[in-house]
């Protein structure tokens, strides 16, 4: 009877000594966690990923065993286990190491496509302003007024406009503007200096239960770094009277305390006949610590003013007759000013070692007075149809979450719950009739807005075996307020509104090469307060209804491809309106079509990029013919060829294409496409000096950046015209720089 209680004692010890959980965290040679490696042990064949803060954890280990790990960027590394003791969590070190795309992992994740933009920005950094959002997988933009106001963009069959389909944030804080004095959902992201640019997040679709307002189309979420490898010195210079200076400097860097700041001057006059004299001047600061509990706090502060005049859209019969050039001006007072200023404080909270809480507290003062004259003398015409659009807004609020790793059964399960609050104050809401920006013919609109959204949300992702279901819920609450300055008495009107989304996501995971996911959601895009208040019959907060179905594939070590098919339907669309200057929502619209990405490494230096998307959109209300939802594209294509440390050589060739497209509802009026490319090309003369060139549109292509289809009046004609109205892209444009690191 002895004999076999030890037996049985002996084998419960080796199964015991077997079957034991490995507890990890993964860091880099300055201490900062590595989010999203592969751990593979090699004998059992578990594998994990390590989350946000560098933990993992691995089952069924026993001493002896190797774990392999690998990370985008970072040295593979077969790590042996000596001793395999309980609570005790091992911190392993990777190595950075030259890109390779065989490091991909595909992870059963919401977001797994976030991978592309990893891989750009390792292959293409950022170095513009304008290049932020071009590293959203098949997002076009196009900058028009003098380069002050914030870019047009084209996305899955939509004319996003500034951002009405799109919600963008920087570290936590929302970029988009409600209840814009130009527009719904204007999003002006050139408060961020692009060097200072560590990571993307995005995601298309209403399918992302932490994301609310305007994340119809898609969300893109940056976060800026946390330190800098060395302090730089660049200055640009280039044709156009282009010319950029940037500094970035170390101010505290240790193994727990980082402190830097980074100013950007940047002026330009562009190819117009009448000078843009662009002036932008950017600030930033951070600080970031992290505490004795693993748990960091960051606090950053920001400050970005722009001054810019502006030839505007011009008309086509105009150039045609000979009466202006395609770089002239029908009224060249146009222009503006805008600025933000921006203060926020992070703090990744880590309760145990599968819990953390990661919170955000936020201010901004943004500032925007804007001129345009968009019908000429339409409906003055002795003074001219100038416009003046101007506001002052703060905003502050806090986002919150709780996230919380579980294992129910056989099951992992990630728990995600989130609180937050946005409050708007906008006063002096203007739109002006004006006359050479100096006299106030009448004011049209003036007041001041409030608007409030509360939310909350919470999803589950529950993975067992092969397959992740991912179930999300979304509550947001609004409180619309408007005070109207131009009654006689006062008057306050208000109206509140709540919106329930839910989400439902699976994913089958066949391996780490290959993933198919079904996404289905119901997202929304609020209307303006004044629109809301005013008590039309349009839509407080009109839903959209999406579906997508794809997959993600790595078939070779060296290729990754991306497809999926997409629906998505709104109950009310959001307009340009061209004579106004302004978004006004529409009627019912529904788009449907592909998307298609491919990375390809062909060489240890050489990497090949392209996305494109095909679509259909159509007003669902209207007469067959009369259907068409005026700018939205039906083909985009953008790619290139990147080539990474080839000795002391880095640069690339991109490319962007955008089809014709309807300019109005029944499609009489054409917004001719175009194909433009862009080469760049570094060289690094030293260990602390480079030089570099970059040419925009290196083929001189003759294309319109922006066009609408306008009715408009110019001073000598008697009867009004609409047709394209539009601002020239750029022409070939060669810059030079000069950087030096240290």
């Amino acid at each position: 009877m002895y004999k076999i209680f030890a037996l049985v004692c002996c084998f419960q010890m080796v199964q015991s000594s077997y079957a034991q959980t490995v507890k990890g965290k993964l860091i880099d040679t300055k201490n900062n966690p590595i989010e999203g490696a592969y751990i593979l042990n090699i004998h059992s064949e578990k594998h994990t990923h390590s989350n946000e803060l560098g933990y993992f954890k691995l089952e069924e280990n026993e001493v002896g065993d190797t774990l392999r790990i690998g990370a985008l960027g970072y040295k593979k590394l077969n790590f042996v286990i000596q001793n395999l003791t309980d609570n005790q969590r091992i911190s392993i070190q990777l190595m950075e190491e030259s890109f390779e795309l065989d490091e991909i992992v595909i992870r059963p994740t919401l977001n797994g496509l976030n991978v592309v933009s990893e891989i750009d920005l390792k292959t293409t950094p950022v170095k513009s302003s304008q290049e932020l959002l071009q590293k959203v997988p098949g997002l076009i933009i196009g900058q028009h007024a003098g380069g002050g106001k914030a870019e047009q963009l084209f996305l899955r069959g939509f004319d996003i406009d500034h951002g009405t389909d799109i919600a963008i944030s920087v570290d936590g804080m929302p970029v988009n503007m409600v209840s814009h004095a130009h527009g719904q959902g204007y999003a002006d992201l050139h408060f961020v200096i692009p060097e200072t640019l560590d990571q993307i997040d995005f995601g298309k679709g209403p399918y992302y239960a932490s994301k609310g307002n305007f994340a119809t189309a898609a969300y893109v979420d940056f976060t800026t770094k946390n330190h800098l490898d060395k302090n730089m010195l660049r200055y640009e210079v280039g044709d156009f009277g282009w010319n950029r200076a940037l500094g970035m400097f170390n101010l505290v860097s240790s193994d727990t305390d980082h402190a830097y700041v980074a100013t950007e001057l940047t002026q330009f006059d562009g190819a117009f006949d009448s000078p843009q004299n662009f002036s932008r001047l950017n600030l930033f600061g951070k600080y970031s610590t992290q505490l004795k509990d693993a748990s960091t706090l960051a606090i950053s502060a920001s400050h970005f003013t722009s001054t810019w005049d502006a030839s505007g859209q011009i008309p086509e019969r105009a150039v045609a007759s000979g009466l202006i050039s395609r770089f002239g001006a029908i009224d060249d007072t146009e222009g503006g000013t805008t600025s933000r200023t921006n203060l926020n404080a992070s703090l990744l909270k880590v309760l145990d070692e599968e819990t953390f809480i990661k919170s955000n507290v936020f201010y901004a003062n943004y500032a925007f007075e804007l001129y345009s004259n968009f019908t000429f003398f339409l409906e003055d015409p002795e003074n001219g149809d100038q416009i003046k659009q101007f506001e002052e807004r703060d905003i502050f609020g806090f986002n919150s979450e709780l996230q919380k790793n579980m294992t129910w059964g056989t099951s992992e399960v990630l728990l995600k719950a989130g609180v937050g609050l946005r409050v708007d104050n906008s006063n002096d809401v203007a739109l002006s009739h004006t006359l050479n920006r100096k006299t106030t013919i009448e004011n049209i609109q003036l007041g001041n807005i409030k608007e409030t959204n509360s939310f909350g949300y919470a999803s589950l992702d529950y993975t067992l075996g092969n397959w992740t279901i991912i179930p999300g819920l979304r509550l947001d609450y609004f409180n619309f307020q408007y005070t109207d300055d131009l009654q006689e008495t006062y008057s306050n009107t208000s109206e509140k509104k709540a919106f329930l989304a839910p989400k439902l996501n699976v994913l089958y995971s066949k391996n780490q090469e290959l993933q198919f996911f079904l996404k289905s959601g119901i997202g929304y895009h609020s209307n303006d307060t004044r629109v809301v208040v005013a008590a039309t019959e349009e839509e407080t907060l009109p839903a959209a209804y999406g579906v997508d179905f794809g997959a993600l594939w790595r078939p070779t070590p060296k290729v990754f491809l991306n497809a999926t098919a997409w629906y998505l339907y709104l109950e009310q669309e959001f307009v340009y309106v061209g004579d106004a200057g302004i978004v006004e929502p529409s009627g019912k619209t529904e788009r449907f079509g592909v998307d298609f990405g491919v990375r390809y490494q062909l060489t240890d230096w050489l990497f090949f990029n392209t996305d494109l998307t095909l679509t259909k959109a159509r007003s669902i209300e209207e007469a067959s013919g009369e259907d068409y939802i005026p700018l939205a594209p039906d083909f985009t294509m953008v790619g290139g060829l990147s080539v990474l440390n080839l000795g002391r050589f880095s640069g690339g060739i991109n490319y962007r294409f955008i089809d014709d497209r309807p300019a109005n509802e029944d499609n009489s009026i054409v917004a001719d496409g175009y194909f433009v490319s862009d080469v760049k090309l570094d060289y690094q003369v030293s260990k602390n000096l480079g030089i570099g060139i970059a040419v925009e549109n290196l083929l001189d292509t003759e294309w319109n950046e922006t066009q609408f289809a306008t009715t408009s009046r110019l001073q000598n004609e008697i009867a009004p015209v609409e047709e394209i109205h539009f601002i020239p892209g750029t022409p070939f444009f060669l810059k030079g720089s000069l950087t030096y690191t240290f």
